[in-house]
């Protein structure tokens, strides 16, 4: 009777908690957004063709509005050989085959062995030789198995998301470096010419104080103004080396096995369109990671609240058994058995110590954790975005200031030499408007290298291009592995 009562309870008590809830919180949370970006700009729309493709969806070879072949090919070179590449591809393996064995769990296991078993008292001793094919299958009852299964399935997920991500970070780093040094190449050839042109000058002062026209004074300061620019030659030079250096580990070498040809600044105007703050959920893979980490974690919870309820274990075998290991195996051996050898097919927690309550509150914890941590991706998302968009509306009208200040300085200049050459003005005002013509043909040039690293930060922090065709120049992420 006592035995009955007890099973009663347990039956009792499972039918409790069969009833009690086992909602899981949104795997999805609802953001108030902005119906366009602060920074936006009618001038900086119509460029590209704006579309809305999913997270996974390919983002092409969008360095080729730029239309330059190296950049192209420095870009490629670094998809196939950078190292941190490889290592967020091989996460997204192991994320893979991590679900693969969670998802191993809802199939049925089938076990085959074939050993003897020795069997003995006072009296006699006997042995027993099986050949058993076993097999057990876990109904999923309350859905632990799936929820666990689908929490392992996003966290791959998540973990491709990643590797786009680093996969665009290193797109747009290759390409922010190369305009940077082309850049910098082309300040470096404005300051050449500079210097050049400093050494005529302190050539021409030099023989104007042999010949007894001018002080010394000069000499003295044509030759500090040629010295003032070498010296900042010198550091420009050493700006480009670690930009090239930098550039070189990017596509995986040492920098004694790179460099990159000098060549001009040469880059065109690129404009890209902002679109919608909601189109950036679709578009950036950092924000398509948090958003699979907030679902992996909703699916936790389902799992941790699923281990409070019965389990039911479905197990069963068929093979021989014999007493003699000749007869194993004949027809007339055969054995079969249904149902646990030990324990029950039924079975639920009624102490475990509060591990099943410690388990849901880390889930719990977990949860609360994605949530903050994917509306604080979606605010850096839009951080990055009106960062970009600021310094492209504020470098065009820089440009367009720095080329006037350009065409005055270069007046200026030829006026003053032409009135130093003359005699009607002294060498100081020559230094002078050559300095400030110096001075705004490195700013244009400077702010033109600005403006393509700013046009490729933008296209980064939208989460890449949006050109239909597959580009065969990167593949996708399916084909690399």
């Amino acid at each position: 009777m006592k035995k009955f009562n007890l099973t009663l309870t347990a039956l009792v008590a499972a039918l409790v908690l069969a009833g009690c809830s086992t909602a899981k919180p949104p795997d999805q949370v609802k953001l108030d957004l902005p119906t366009q970006y602060r920074e936006k700009s009618e001038q900086l729309d119509g460029a590209w063709k704006v579309a809305t493709p999913a997270d996974n969806t390919d983002r092409g070879a969008w360095w080729k509005v730029y239309g330059d072949n190296d950049l192209g090919n420095l870009i490629v070179e670094a998809t196939t050989s950078n190292p941190n590449l490889a290592m967020a591809l091989a996460r997204v393996k192991d994320a893979r085959a991590a679900a693969g064995v969670v998802d191993a769990d809802r199939g049925v296991q089938v076990d085959v062995g074939v050993g003897p078993t020795r069997v003995g008292n006072a009296q006699t001793t006997s042995t027993t030789y099986r050949a058993p094919l076993s097999f057990s299958y876990e109904v999923d009852l309350f859905g632990r198995l799936s929820d666990s299964s689908r929490a392992a399935r996003l966290d791959a997920e998540g973990q491709e998301a990643a590797y786009r991500s680093v996969l665009l970070a290193l797109q747009s780093d290759v390409a922010q470096l190369y305009f940077t040094i082309r850049s910098l190449d082309s300040e470096i050839d404005v300051l050449q010419k500079t210097i050049d042109l400093r050494q005529e000058a302190l050539d021409l002062a030099q023989r104007r104080f042999n010949a007894g026209d001018t002080s010394e004074l000069d000499v003295a300061q044509a030759k500090t103004e040629w010295a003032t620019t070498s010296a900042e030659l010198e550091g420009v030079n050493r700006e480009r080396a670690r930009s090239d250096h930098a550039l070189a580990i990017l596509l995986g070498k040492a920098p004694a096995e790179f460099t990159l040809v000098v060549a001009p600044f040469n880059a065109p105007i690129v404009t890209v369109p902002a679109g919608l703050p909601s189109d950036l959920l679709e578009r950036r893979p950092d924000i398509a990671q948090a958003q699979r980490q907030l679902a992996a974690s909703s699916a936790r919870i389902g799992a941790a609240k699923a281990a409070f309820f019965p389990k039911l274990l479905l197990t069963g075998s068929a093979g021989y058994e014999s007493n003699e290991l000749r007869d194993l195996f004949k027809w007339s051996s055969r054995s079969w058995m249904l149902g646990p050898v030990v324990g029950t097919m039924l079975s639920m927690p009624l102490f475990d110590g509060g591990r099943n309550k410690s388990n849901l509150a880390r889930a719990d914890a977990n949860y609360e954790g994605m949530v903050a941590n994917y509306r604080q991706q979606v605010l850096v998302g839009f951080r990055d975005v009106e960062d970009n968009l600021s310094a492209l509306r504020t470098l065009d009208r820089q440009m367009v200031f720095e080329e006037q200040a350009i065409k005055s300085a270069q007046l200026a200049a030829r006026l003053a030499d032409s009135r130093y050459r003359n005699g009607s003005a002294s060498y100081f005002e020559v230094i002078d408007a050559q300095r400030s013509n110096l001075s705004s043909q490195r700013s244009r040039v400077r702010s033109a290298g600005q403006r393509a690293v700013a046009s490729v930060g933008l296209i980064r922090a939208l989460g890449g291009g949006w050109e239909s065709p597959v580009q065969k120049d990167v593949p996708p992420l399916a084909q690399q592995q």
